[in-house]
C-alpha cells in the first residue's frame, strides 16, 4: 500500500525508480547508459526554486515570490506590520481573501471592521480584496493566482497548490510583511521527498482517504519535516484534478515545507477552462532526477480511511476501526493526558450495538468543499435520507463558482433533499467558528485538522468535543446510514455529472482587481478594534527568563499557544488576542506572564524591581548592577512547539505578554521557528537527551546574550535558579541569518525595518 525508503533514490525519465546502494544504483544507471547524480537540480522542485533564488551563491536561498495572499484573520496584522515598517504600494499581487472571520457573531463590529479595512487597504496599497463568502482563500489562489513554475507565499499553513503546478508556502504573517518590503524568504535548501503514485484507486476510495495514510505513515516520525514532497508516477494520470488538489492541500499536515506535482494534459484542462491557458507548462524531472528519499504509494490497495482525535496522522482505517472499536480507548487516554479531570471525555459510548456512530458530518473548504468531493456525495445520497435524528450533515462550497455550478447540475437540490445543509464559502468548521459540536460528540469532516479543541469546544469550561477526518465519500456513506461510521468502499456509488464549468463573472463584478492601481492618498479604515503593535525594545546584555509555562507533550500546536475559534475576531488588537494565549492548554499562562511584564517595567522605569534583584543575587553579587543591564521576560518551555497552521499570533502574543524565548528539544516547524525570531523572542534549543525537570516559577539567566547573538555564537551557557538551587544549562541558537541576528538584537521586525528607515 505505502513503502516507505529512507536512502536517497535515482528517477530515471519521470518512471522509472531506481532504488539499493549507492553503488547498486550507480551500477543499474550506467547498465542505462546514464550517470547517477547527487544534487537535487534534476527535480521540479529546484527547478522552481532555482529560478527564484536571488542569491544563488549564498549557502541559504533567498526566495522572492510571484504573488501573495492572506485571509482575515491575518492580513489586518500584516498590513499593520509592513505599514510601520515603511510600506508604500504591493510590489506584487497579495490577494485579501475573506473566509475565516465571515460570521459576526462575536466581538459586535469587529469582524467586519476588519474586511472594511482590507479593502481600504487594497485601495491604498494596490492589492486584490476578495469579499465575504465568495471562496475560501485557497480555492481563489487555485482558480486565479496559480501558474506552473510560479512561487505563492500564503499566511495560511494550507498554502498548497502543487498540484497546479505552482509551489506553495506557507508562513507566518512577518514573511509576508517582507516580501511586501521586497525583501526575501531565507530558507535552507530543502530536502526532496518523491512520492511515487502507481495503479488508480478503487471506487469509494478519495483523496482524504491518501492523504491520511500518508500523514499517518510519515509524521510520527518526522520524516519529511521541512521537506519538499514531489509527486511523479504513473498513478498521476490516473486521479483527476480536485483529486490531486485534495491530496495536495493535506501535505501540510506532513509537517513538509512544500509540495509540487508533475503537470499533464489535465492540468491543462483545468488553466483552460479557468480561463488562464497561458498559465500551463509542462513540469516533469530532469532525464535523471535525484531524490533525498521516496515514498511509493499504490493507490489500488489503499482503503476508506479515518483520521481519529487529536491529529490528522492518527490514521486507521474505518475497517479497523470497525472491528476494533477498543482502539477509541486510545483517544480516551491521550484526552485525559492532556486535560487531566477538566473534563469527563468519552468515545466509546459511540460504540452500540458493535456500531460506531457519529453525532455530524461536515465537508468544507480547501479540502473537502471541491467540486468533485460533493458530486460524489450527491450520488450516494441521491433519494436518500440523512434522518431526523441526531446526525446532521452540512456543506461548505469553496468558492462561489463551485456553488453555482452544484446549483446548475442539480447536486445542491440532491443533497438539499436528502436533508443536507448548504451553506457558505467559509473556513469555520475547519478551525471552530462554525458547527461546533455538542459536548463529548464526534463530528467527522473532510476538512484539513483535527487537533484539539479546534472544533471550537472548551475544555476550560468543562467542554470537550472532537473531530475525525473522512472523506467526503464515507461522511456521505455514514450520512446514508443515519450516523452509522461506514466506509464508502462498502456502499452502491452510482455515476455524477463530472463536467465542471467555471464562471468567473461573479469575481468580475464583485472581487476588487487593484494590483498595479495604488492610490496613496487613499485613507484606511481603522475600526475601534484594529490597534498598533505595542513598542518593542531591543534585546539587552543579558536575559533573565522566567518559565511561565512548562509542557512536555509530544507535540505542542500552534492551536494551542493560541486557540482558534471564536478568539479569531480579536486578530487585529494585540493585546486583546494576547489574553488568550494557551489559554485552553495552560490557563495561568497569562497572567504568570502579565505578572512577569510587570516587574519588567519596574525594572526600565528606575530598576526597582525586587523580583528581579532576588533571582540574580543568586548568580551575581552585584545584582543592582547587572539589572541594569538584563531584560526579564517570560518564557515557555514545550518539547516540540509549533506543529500546524502557520499564524504568527502564536509568537506575537508571547511576545505582547513580555515573553523573550521560547526553549524545547526542537521546533516542529520551521515556520514557527521563523515567527519566534520575527517577534525577537529567542529560539532556544537543548540537548535532546537532557531532562527538562524545571517548572512554571523557575529563572534561567542567560548572561552576555546579545554579545553572543551578534557574534554568532550558537552554544550558550546559562544558569537555570529553581529554590534549591543553581544549575548550569547549556542553550543553542542555531543556523542564524545575519538578517536574522539583526532582528533579534532590534527586538523584533518592525524594529529591525524601523531601524533601517532611520
Amino acid at each position: 500500500m505505502l513503502e516507505i525508503i529512507k536512502n536517497g533514490v535515482h528517477l530515471v525519465k519521470g518512471r522509472t525508480l531506481i532504488n539499493g546502494t549507492k553503488e547498486e544504483q550507480k551500477a543499474q544507471l550506467e547498465k542505462m547508459g546514464l550517470s547517477p547524480r547527487e544534487d537535487r537540480n534534476g527535480t521540479i522542485a529546484y527547478s522552481i526554486l532555482n529560478a527564484h533564488n536571488t542569491r544563488p551563491e549564498d549557502e541559504k536561498m533567498r526566495i522572492k515570490f510571484d504573488s501573495l495572499i492572506s485571509h482575515d484573520i491575518t492580513y489586518v496584522g500584516i498590513i499593520q506590520t509592513a505599514r510601520a515598517s515603511g510600506l508604500t504600494k504591493f510590489p506584487i499581487p497579495y490577494a485579501l481573501t475573506n473566509c475565516h472571520n465571515s460570521l459576526c457573531a462575536v466581538g459586535g463590529t469587529i469582524n467586519e471592521d476588519d474586511h472594511v479595512f482590507g479593502l481600504s487597504a487594497a485601495k491604498k496599497y494596490g492589492g486584490i480584496y476578495v469579499p465575504a463568502n465568495q471562496a475560501v482563500i485557497h480555492q481563489y489562489a487555485r482558480e486565479m493566482m496559480s501558474k506552473c513554475g510560479n512561487m505563492l507565499l500564503g499566511s495560511d499553513s494550507h498554502t498548497r497548490y502543487g498540484a497546479l503546478g505552482t509551489m506553495g508556502v506557507g508562513e507566518g504573517g512577518p514573511e509576508l510583511a517582507k516580501q511586501l518590503l521586497s525583501n526575501t524568504w531565507d530558507v535552507n535548501p530543502p530536502e526532496v521527498v518523491l512520492v511515487y503514485l502507481e495503479n488508480a484507486p478503487k471506487p469509494g476510495v478519495g483523496p482524504h482517504d491518501v492523504a491520511i495514510a500518508l500523514c499517518g505513515a510519515v509524521f510520527k516520525d518526522a520524516l519529511v519535516t521541512n521537506k519538499v514532497l514531489e509527486f511523479v508516477g504513473p498513478g498521476v494520470e490516473n486521479l483527476s484534478m480536485d483529486f490531486r488538489i485534495g491530496i495536495d492541500v493535506m501535505t501540510t499536515e506532513t509537517a513538509c515545507l512544500s509540495s509540487i506535482w508533475e503537470t499533464d494534459d489535465k492540468v491543462k484542462d483545468f488553466y483552460t477552462i479557468h480561463g488562464r491557458p497561458a498559465d500551463y507548462k509542462k513540469l516533469t524531472p530532469e532525464d535523471v532526477a535525484y531524490y533525498d528519499m521516496a515514498i511509493r504509494i499504490d493507490l489500488s490497495k489503499l482503503e476508506s480511511m479515518i483520521a481519529l482525535p487529536f491529529h490528522p496522522s492518527n490514521a486507521y482505517t474505518i475497517h479497523e476501526l470497525q472491528q476494533n472499536p477498543d482502539i477509541l480507548y486510545d483517544v480516551e487516554k491521550a484526552a485525559k493526558a492532556q486535560f487531566g479531570d477538566k473534563v469527563d471525555f468519552k468515545l466509546r459510548d459511540k460504540v452500540r450495538d458493535g456500531k460506531i456512530y457519529i453525532d455530524q458530518g461536515i465537508i468544507a473548504g480547501c479540502a473537502g468543499g471541491m467540486f468533485e468531493n460533493i458530486c460524489e456525495a450527491a450520488s450516494i445520497l441521491d433519494g436518500k435520507s440523512t434522518g431526523d435524528g441526531y446526525f446532521s450533515l452540512s456543506v461548505y462550497p469553496s468558492s462561489v463558482p463551485v456553488n453555482l455550478a452544484l446549483i446548475k447540475n442539480g447536486v445542491q437540490a440532491k443533497l438539499l433533499e436528502a436533508g443536507a445543509l448548504f451553506k457558505p464559502c467559509f473556513c469555520g468548521p475547519c478551525f471552530g467558528a462554525g458547527d461546533v459540536p455538542a459536548n463529548n460528540g464526534l463530528s467527522i469532516r473532510h476538512t484539513t485538522r483535527n487537533f484539539p479543541n479546534r472544533e471550537g469546544s472548551k475544555p476550560g469550561d468543562g467542554q470537550l468535543a472532537s473531530v475525525a477526518l473522512v472523506d467526503a465519500r464515507s461522511i456521505a456513506a455514514t450520512a446514508l446510514n443515519k450516523g452509522v461510521l461506514t466506509a464508502a468502499t462498502d456502499v452502491e456509488i452510482p455515476e455524477y455529472n463530472k463536467e465542471y464549468t467555471f464562471d468567473k463573472g461573479v469575481y468580475e463584478k464583485r472581487v476588487y482587481q487593484g494590483f498595479g492601481k495604488a492610490d496613496s492618498d487613499y485613507e484606511l479604515k481603522l475600526g475601534p478594534n484594529i490597534t498598533d503593535w505595542p513598542a518593542m525594545y531591543e534585546l539587552s546584555d543579558n536575559l533573565l527568563l522566567k518559565l511561565a509555562c512548562v509542557i512536555h507533550d509530544d507535540v505542542t500546536t500552534t492551536d494551542e499557544l493560541i486557540p482558534s475559534g471564536e478568539t479569531s475576531s480579536y486578530r487585529s488588537n494585540p493585546l486583546k488576542l494576547a489574553e488568550f494565549a494557551l489559554s485552553r492548554r495552560e490557563p495561568d499562562y497569562v497572567p504568570r506572564a502579565k505578572a512577569v511584564a510587570t516587574e519588567e517595567a519596574k525594572r526600565r522605569k528606575d530598576n526597582s524591581s525586587t523580583e528581579v534583584l532576588e533571582a540574580l543575587s543568586k548568580v551575581t553579587t552585584v545584582p543592582e548592577k547587572i539589572a541594569e543591564h538584563t531584560q526579564f521576560g517570560s518564557c515557555v518551555f514545550a518539547s516540540k512547539p509549533g506543529d500546524g497552521s502557520a499564524r504568527e499570533q502564536a509568537a506575537s502574543c508571547q511576545k505582547v505578554l513580555g515573553g523573550f524565548a521560547n526553549i524545547c528539544y526542537e521546533f516542529a516547524t520551521k515556520r514557527y521557528r521563523s515567527n519566534c525570531i520575527n517577534w525577537g523572542i529567542l529560539p532556544f534549543t537543548i540537548d535532546k537527551d537532557r531532562e527538562f525537570n524545571y517548572s512554571h516559577g523557575d529563572y534561567v539567566f542567560v548572561p552576555g546574550i546579545r554579545h553572543a547573538i551578534k557574534t554568532g555564537k550558537e552554544e550558550i551557557p546559562a544558569k537555570v535558579i529553581t529554590k534549591n538551587g543553581v544549575e548550569d544549562i547549556t542553550l543553542y541558537v542555531k543556523g542564524l541569518t545575519e538578517e536574522e541576528k539583526t532582528i533579534i538584537l532590534e527586538g523584533c521586525l518592525m524594529n529591525y525595518y524601523k531601524a533601517q528607515n532611520k
